[in-house]
């Protein structure tokens, strides 16, 4: 992937990510214990082109809503359907995000509003701490998703493993009565637990991004 030196500057100096978010939300000597992690977010962003990353979450997205749209079609009486998104470089630019709020990802935006459109509920299930639960739930309706539900850690949930963590409010989900059709992440962790019909898998380039 080719590395834009405007783009490099650019991330150094302005990325929010979760861990910045962390910072806005605690006090100042707390805050000071997030500030490697959100370093580290920054340099993984700056080695990942922008635009070869939304190319590469367009193709994922083209690939998706022809099965969401005929699934859509094919609800069955009383079904009430569902589709699990990941936050961090899935819903929102997290690594490239140059301000608060952080930008939608566009190609998983675009499918969002599609199922919002078709009466389908999009939940959010994020390994981001409770700490930052309101600005997460603001940034994500500002840029125009309708959120039937954010899941975030609690204390108790931070010693679990993500990926159980995570499939454990799936498992929630339907037992509010919801048919998960897809679950869209860009982690291992975000997809593995089943508990959804259909998983798609976005680029985090081996890791690179959060």
């Amino acid at each position: 992937m080719t590395l834009r030196r405007p783009w490099v500057r650019r991330i150094a100096v302005g990325t929010v990510s979760a861990a910045a978010l962390v910072a806005l939300a605690v006090p100042a000597e707390a805050a000071t214990a997030t500030s490697s992690s959100a370093t580290a977010s920054a340099t993984a962003a700056a080695e990942v082109d922008y635009d070869t990353w939304q190319k590469d979450c367009q193709t994922v997205m083209n690939q998706a809503l022809p099965y969401l749209k005929q699934r859509m079609a094919d609800t069955r009486p009383g079904e009430k359907q569902a589709i699990v998104f990941d936050i961090d470089n899935t819903t929102l630019e997290t690594d490239f995000g140059f301000s608060y709020p952080q930008p939608a990802n566009k190609p998983a935006l675009e499918v969002a509003k599609y199922a919002q459109e078709h009466g389908v509920s999009v939940f959010f299930v994020t390994a981001r701490p409770g700490i930052i639960s309101s600005v997460t739930d603001y940034n994500l309706k500002y840029v125009g998703y309708k959120v039937s539900g954010l899941y975030v850690r609690g204390f108790l949930d931070l010693f679990k493993n993500v990926a159980d963590y995570k499939t454990a409010q799936r498992v929630d989900i339907e037992n509010k009565g919801y048919t998960i059709i897809a679950n869209i992440g860009n982690s291992a962790t975000d997809l593995s637990g089943g508990h959804a019909e259909k998983t798609y898998k976005l680029p985090d380039y081996n890791g690179q991004l959060s």
